[in-house]
């Protein structure tokens, strides 16, 4: 039985567009499946997590971090009795907008356009689900429940001004303010219990799958990271109980007991939240002005360790930097070349394409949203053909250290 304050289907407020609902499906199980069903969805495949998609078959990309991020938002929704079907959602929603070359994409990104409204990967999903999914006859986009929408824009809080203060020194996104417009989302809020969920469980999946990623990579050791919080206190149990263990058990075994550590822990604290809330309705957690899905104050403290320690020894590796520098400059020499010539986007694009005309800023609004869409191998390959001089990035193969021994 689901609790008072989970988001209730029934209650929906509904799509942009009306339709007949299923008569065996709810509307959250029908976000679902048109989020799983979508181009967007399917090209997170050769989208990178932290090292570039071709360096490896071993490494976790948007799709498989996806697909974590939802496995573990079910398991706590279904803990605090929220309604799975919406976490599931959302947290199979929250990487579309993501550019290739993971962050490192998006910073690029972020900077090429800011003197035309700027670019962020979660107002860009609300793009792509909106606006850029063209499949349907009867709407552009996915045309998703309001809960839903609302759970991508702002499952990490509020994302716009709250009232009284000055819009200016906190402009939206031009790809979520557009939309915002005709279907107010109510940024200045905190959204659903679920999608609080579904952003703490992006924290878990990645906190997780970076430090196994991390190890295969070569770029620290496991008595280095047995030195921090949790990690250590997880090797020692599993030392503990199998001590002959080889070291590649060893490694997944003591990591997996992290992850239950993380889950757990945000189970308990959030369960005692809600109660202490007296939420009785979805709007009633939406009005708190708080998150109620969260860390207890100690293990979020340990996390910061964690997160600390991979920054240094692994987002900023040397050898990861390298590659940052290299896909920096291919999305950098991408868009300026597609901003000059828009004739060089794709022949479907050209109704759009002369609907800008001379307008500088539609034509980097198109040529961000082309370069979005593209994954870590096209945009290498685009690169390649229209530039020449291919990073060094794009010819790197996976070798013997990406195995699993």
């Amino acid at each position: 039985m689901r609790a008072s304050y989970a988001s209730d289907p029934t209650l929906t407020r509904g799509r942009l567009v009306p339709e007949d609902e299923s008569s065996f499906r709810t509307c959250f199980q029908r976000d679902r499946d048109r989020i799983i069903h979508a181009s967007a969805f399917r090209r997170l495949k050769h989208k990178t997590q932290v090292f570039v998609e071709h360096e490896g078959d071993y490494y976790r990309t948007r799709l498989t971090h996806s697909i974590e991020v939802a496995q573990v938002a079910r398991t706590i929704a279904g803990a605090l009795r929220l309604n799975g079907e919406l976490t599931e959602a959302i947290a199979l929603a929250h990487d579309l907008g993501h550019p290739p070359f993971g962050h490192t994409g998006e910073d690029a990104l972020a900077a090429l356009m800011a003197p035309y409204g700027g670019f962020d990967h979660n107002a860009q999903a609300i793009k792509i689900v909106t606006d850029l999914e063209r499949h349907y006859a009867a709407f552009d986009g996915l045309n998703l429940t309001w809960e839903t929408l609302e759970g991508i824009a702002k499952h990490n809080g509020p994302v716009a001004p709250a009232a009284g203060d000055d819009p200016a020194n906190d402009p939206l996104p031009h790809a979520l303010a557009g939309y915002n417009a005709r279907h107010d989302l109510e940024l200045h809020t905190h959204a659903s219990a679920e999608a609080q969920v579904a952003a703490l469980s992006d924290d878990i999946a990645y906190n997780n799958h970076d430090l196994h990623d991390g190890l295969r990579a070569g770029l620290f050791t496991d008595a280095q990271i047995a030195e921090l919080p949790i990690i250590g206190a997880a090797y020692a149990q599993v030392d503990a109980a199998y001590p002959e263990i080889n070291g590649y058990r060893r490694r997944h075994e003591a990591l997996r007991r992290v992850f239950g550590v993380m889950v757990a822990d945000v189970i308990e604290t959030s369960a005692a939240a809600l109660d202490a809330s007296g939420a009785r309705s979805a709007q009633d957690i939406r009005d708190l002005g708080r998150p109620v899905i969260r860390f207890s104050d100690p293990l979020w403290s340990d996390l910061r360790q964690i997160r600390d320690f991979l920054f240094t020894r692994m987002y900023r590796a040397p050898s990861v930097m390298k590659i940052r520098a290299e896909v920096t400059r291919v999305v950098e020499e991408l868009f300026p070349l597609f901003l000059d010539q828009p004739g060089l986007l794709p022949k479907h694009w050209a109704a759009q394409v002369a609907a800008a005309g001379a307008d500088r800023t539609m034509l980097a609004r198109m040529v961000s949203d082309y370069i979005a869409g593209m994954t870590d191998r096209f945009a290498l390959q685009e690169h390649a053909r229209l530039i020449g001089g291919t990073p060094r990035a794009a010819g790197r193969q996976s070798d013997a250290r990406y195995t699993d021994t």
